[in-house]
């Protein structure tokens, strides 16, 4: 039931919030860079270092669309 609510919320947020959608784009377009480079049998030291900085840009840009996502979920308040 929660994971159909946080779905439904993402949705709106991809239909309504153009920050969203650029944040889930930039995510989407790092996600496939990891996974070239995880495609690689071997890293060179640079490739490493690649991957280390894709995974927290990854991880910053999952943080704020899970932020934009709370403040969406929580029931506004009357002033």
């Amino acid at each position: 039931m929660e994971n159909q609510i946080q779905d439904e919320i993402k949705a709106h947020l991809m239909a309504t919030s153009d920050e969203f959608r650029t944040l889930a784009a930039e995510h989407a377009q790092l996600h496939k860079q990891l996974e070239a480079l995880e495609a690689k049998s071997h890293l060179s030291e640079q490739e490493q270092v690649e991957e280390v900085r894709i995974k927290k840009q990854k991880l910053r840009l999952k943080d704020q669309m899970n932020a934009m996502l709370a403040r969406s979920s929580r029931p506004q308040q009357v002033a």
